[in-house]
């Protein structure tokens, strides 16, 4: 009798703690229908204790990019202003900054710039200098991680100045505002005394939004190799093999 008796007061006991957690929940859902959701979304939920699944391939794919992209040589930035009409502004890619040229056939500038006008130290402006030009398209900037070894485009006569024929076209004219915007084309360039860069121009915009300063990006390499890698071992991204089920 005495085991019944405890059995049936048990079952008394968790009817009325089921009905207090019933009333309980009711007067949460109307007083704070919001942490009734909040509450119930939690439960719903994967456990935040759970280990997520790791693609190994996408992960070690991650890790040479970086591991690349560390090796890549550092990418300068400038701007020429360039808006007077009757004179060159030179520019010197080895030290990063416009140079005094008293005499254009010398070999210590790479590029000069007059406007919108773009030449360089090489073909009909100096027979003396090396530069030339290779346009690659519009391709990451980063991504190029070498240029071609020859068949660069040298400046050429005009009836009354020189040219390269490579950048006649380095921008987009807008006819209805008159304004330059630098296409995103990457340009190959063999300096004056034979080393290689790339170039990439931004835009045609000076600080006090008149027009006249080119703004370019470009990397250099010094070494007198093709390739914009400190280390030339690490040029190509190892290819991650699929791993077998």
């Amino acid at each position: 009798m005495i085991e019944g008796q405890d059995t049936s007061i048990e079952k008394k006991k968790k009817f009325w703690r089921n009905c207090f957690l019933v009333g309980l929940t009711i007067s949460l859902a109307m007083v704070f229908p919001e942490k009734i959701t909040q509450l119930n979304e939690f439960i719903n939920s994967p456990s935040v204790d759970l280990p997520q699944k790791v693609d190994t391939k996408d992960q070690k794919k991650k890790q040479a990019k970086q591991s690349l992209n560390k090796n890549l040589l550092p990418t300068n930035y400038a701007m020429v202003n360039a808006s007077a009409d009757d004179k060159w502004i030179y520019y010197d890619l080895s030290s990063g900054a416009a140079v005094k040229i008293m005499d254009p056939s010398s070999l210590e500038w790479d590029l000069a710039f007059r406007r919108s006008q773009i030449i360089t130290n090489g073909g009909a402006t100096n027979r003396f200098g090396k530069a030339g030009l290779h346009d690659m398209g519009e391709v990451p900037f980063d991504e190029v991680l070498e240029v071609p070894s020859d068949g660069y485009i040298a400046d050429v006569a005009t009836k009354t100045e020189t040219e390269n024929p490579v950048l006649l076209k380095w921008f987009k004219y807008n006819f209805l505002t008159h304004k330059l915007t630098a296409k995103k084309n990457i340009y190959a360039f063999k300096t004056a005394d034979d080393k290689f860069a790339k170039i990439q121009f931004v835009s045609f915009n000076c600080d006090n939004e008149e027009t006249g300063c080119i703004r370019f990006q470009y990397a250099y390499q010094d070494n007198g190799t093709n390739s914009f890698m400190k280390n030339k071992f690490a040029q190509e991204v190892p290819t991650v093999q699929e791993e077998k089920s």
